[in-house]
């Protein structure tokens, strides 16, 4: 551990996805299909072969500014590794273009789960890999939020943070040796903290969905996706599994741990954690999945009433369900919509809008979890503060009290929280603009943008009424989404702490 401490983490990265890749090489085996065996035989060889001329050129490389050295290697992670890890695809797959495999990883390494293929056109192995390379990106930004992110205020820690954003920049720079020291250490604390949690949800969902009755692959695959948040799946979709009812009961259970991080990080923030009552994030998550469904439910039920069927109590409560399952699904960006989402439209005559399932995306989940979106606990900052003002309207001399936290949320943490928001809405129209020059439609710009930002691929499937095809889209269209998919993961106050003078000053 000592000696993987005196590595960059991008080389550490590289033999980690090196040595993966031999997994779904095991997998092919055990199967008999040979092509994909070979093609990730190589790669996970002359991969862990490239880690070793990095390793051996760059071991005990002093580093001069360590908050400089995260942040670009977060860029490099979801930019330079995913051309590794479409190698392997590419090899597998043939008949397509290296551009598309390495959109494809893109795709699957920021949780985004946007695929470019149909099922039935890739082969177990490649599926496996799929998911594979979604489940670590989901740990790695885990452990990234954490041991990177917090501390520099970044990532929705700036709006509970007493600092500034980024303002471990300086203290990195007045205490460069020990900084250095404190977050490699700090990397490597969270990363063998989380692996036996994140590891151990993925298996216990894994046996659930076995139990259901679900084919093991298709069952590995989901859990993965549920806990990564990517949306991955190699039948598409839920509607296609066999796990039916009780698959989707035990997903929904998992999906709660992309809500909030005191499901599973209690002890990153002692002295003021409590409970799951005391979160905000949570409360605003329950609130969401209990309201949007209900007012869903009720347009469905005054349809089912008009034409007289409202008396099917058994596909009322199927349309209540599938509307539940599928608001948290998209609200904590994994995009998996329930083999009952259209039981409700069947039961009433009329279509559930798409643009719910656009807006709970852009939402999102919790800091510090695997959801993307613009966060919970920004949502939150900024509720507060509107709060606050409409009370100074009716009392302008009335005090807000609720201590000392509670008002940095309503000052300045909405301040920030505003910020970003505008940030996320500029980075959309200018993504969108982008692409509607790519020759696509404005409707197919607007949602595939919303799909790359929120990191939630599988909303171009249901937002509209024909799902988007996203191979059949120019190539520098899908060059652009795979850059919004990397913005979207990283988010732009992260990109922009890149532009800080002080990180470049020696």
């Amino acid at each position: 551990m000592r000696r993987l401490l005196e590595l960059p983490l991008f080389v550490v990265l590289l033999g980690g996805m090196g040595a993966l890749m031999f997994i779904p090489m095991g997998f092919a085996l055990s199967t008999r299909d040979w092509l994909p065996a070979r093609v990730f035989f190589y790669s996970g060889f002359l991969t862990l072969l490239l880690t070793g001329l990095f390793a051996a050129a760059t071991f005990n490389r002093p580093v001069v500014n360590l908050a400089r050295s995260h942040l670009t290697t977060l860029i490099a992670t979801f930019t330079v590794l995913p051309v590794v890890l479409a190698v392997p695809f590419y090899e597998s797959v043939r008949d397509t273009t290296f551009l598309n495999a390495y959109v494809e990883m893109v795709s699957s390494l920021t949780t985004t789960g946007a695929t470019l293929f149909a099922p039935d056109r890739l082969s177990p192995a490649v599926h496996l890999w799929r998911a594979m390379v979604g489940w670590t990106g989901g740990y790695f930004m885990w452990v990234a939020a954490i041991a990177i992110l917090a501390p520099m205020s970044l990532g929705g820690f700036e709006v509970t943070s007493i600092s500034g954003v980024g303002s471990e920049v300086s203290q990195y720079q007045r205490t460069a040796s020990r900084r250095s020291d404190d977050a490699r250490r700090r990397l490597a604390k969270y990363a063998w903290r989380f692996l036996p949690i994140y590891g151990g949800l993925t298996l216990v969902l894994w046996l659930s969905l076995l139990i259901a009755g679900e084919a093991p692959l298709v069952a590995i695959s989901h859990a993965m996706s549920t806990l990564a948040t990517s949306g991955i799946s190699p039948v598409g979709g839920l509607d296609n599994a066999k796990a039916g009812f009780i698959g989707e009961v035990a997903i929904f259970a998992f999906l709660v741990f992309a809500i909030t991080r005191r499901t599973f990080a209690a002890d990153f923030t002692p002295g003021r954690v409590t409970g799951l009552e005391s979160d905000p994030e949570a409360r605003i998550g329950i609130f969401l999945v209990l309201m949007v469904p209900t007012i869903l439910f009720l347009r469905h039920w005054i349809g089912a009433y008009e034409v007289d069927e409202e008396a099917d109590l058994r596909a009322a409560i199927l349309a209540f369900w599938g509307s539940t399952f599928s608001v948290l699904s998209f609200l904590t960006t994994t995009g998996f919509e329930s083999a009952d989402w259209d039981t409700a439209r069947a039961w009433s005559g009329l279509r559930t809008p798409g643009v719910i399932l656009l807006g709970l995306s852009l939402i999102g989940g919790g800091v510090a979890t695997t959801a993307g979106g613009v966060k919970l606990m920004r949502v939150y900052a900024l509720y507060k503060h509107g709060i606050r003002e409409i009370e100074r309207l009716v009392h302008p001399s009335s005090m807000g009290g609720s201590g000392v936290l509670a008002r940095r949320i309503r000052r300045q943490g909405a301040y920030i929280a505003w910020i970003f928001f505008m940030m996320f809405a500029l980075s959309l129209a200018v993504v969108a603009l982008a692409l509607t020059a790519t020759g696509l439609s404005f409707e197919h710009a607007i949602v595939l943008s919303v799909a790359a930002l929120s990191t939630t691929g599988p909303v171009a499937s249901v937002a509209l009424e024909a799902p988007i095809v996203i191979n059949a889209i120019p190539s520098p269209a899908k060059l652009i989404l795979a850059f919004a998919m990397v913005v979207g993961r990283l988010e732009a106050l992260a990109i922009i702490a890149l532009l800080n003078p002080e990180f470049w000053r020696r």
